[in-house]
């Protein structure tokens, strides 16, 4: 579980969140993929900075409790 809430984990999957994010966005613009397909990457990337945000939470809350 430590590994989990390493700041290398947390930042890693907020740093990939956002990649996945403005790649959708990018491939939408150049007609790469269709605008459902960029839609759930788009999602994807959300949901990874999403869990990154909980996980740094979790981590200062362990943290502050011992």
């Amino acid at each position: 579980m430590k590994w989990l809430l390493a700041r290398e984990m947390v930042v890693g999957l907020a740093v990939l969140g956002a990649v996945l994010s403005l790649l959708a966005s990018v491939l939408q613009s150049k007609h790469k993929v269709s605008e459902e397909t960029a839609k759930r990457i788009n999602l994807t990337g959300y949901f990874l900075m999403g869990i990154s945000i909980v996980l740094f939470i979790v981590s200062g809350l362990v943290s502050s409790a011992t």
